[in-house]
């Protein structure tokens, strides 16, 4: 069994990586084996609504890493989608990158049927919740099964590696590893 995350944090090992490396420790613990892929330092392009992706499984465009991480995407067993928190929203990388992910898999029914996700989020203070529901919007809409925890998958802190001083946020992430419905 295989869980990937995908950190959609403009800094490389920031709160949100934090998060899904909290959660990858119970995983890895139950023999799950993880992957985290950092968004930080790409730009991921939006969605140019060509539909060239139908039939083919994959976006047709090769200008950044989006085919990369699609295809392992595919291959997983699981997905953990991080975001820190944006104007009360998920990060504009991670928008393109699930925009993008949407139409393919539109495109191509049943490509993550059945397969576990979870999203959490990093925030200062407010929107957490919004982040949770754009994510969990992904998973629903493709036929996966959306893994909870003891509370919303969020934790709280402003600079870099504050969440880790949230204790019932870094609780609940080891919650959401524990639970995970492949271990």
């Amino acid at each position: 069994m295989k869980v990937l995350g995908i950190n959609g944090s403009a800094r490389k090992d920031s709160n949100t990586a934090i998060m899904i490396k909290k959660a990858f420790e119970e995983l890895e613990k139950a023999g799950i084996e993880t992957e985290l892929i950092q968004l930080s330092g790409e730009v991921i392009q939006p969605c140019k609504a060509c539909w060239a992706c139908g039939g083919k499984g994959n976006c047709v465009h090769q200008k950044d890493i989006f085919r990369e991480v699609f295809e392992k995407m595919k291959a997983a067993d699981g997905i953990i989608l991080g975001s820190p928190v944006y104007s009360a929203n998920i990060s504009a990388n991670m928008q393109a990158f699930l925009e993008r992910a949407a139409v393919v898999s539109d495109m191509n029914r049943g490509m993550f049927r059945h397969k576990a996700g979870a999203a959490v989020a990093a925030a200062r203070r407010g929107g957490a919740l919004n982040a949770i529901d754009a994510m969990n919007h992904f998973f629903l809409l493709q036929e996966m099964f959306v893994v909870g925890s003891s509370y919303w998958a969020m934790a709280y802190g402003r600079m870099p590696g504050e969440v880790a001083e949230d204790g019932e946020g870094m609780e609940t992430m080891t919650n959401l590893g524990k639970i995970w419905p492949i271990s």
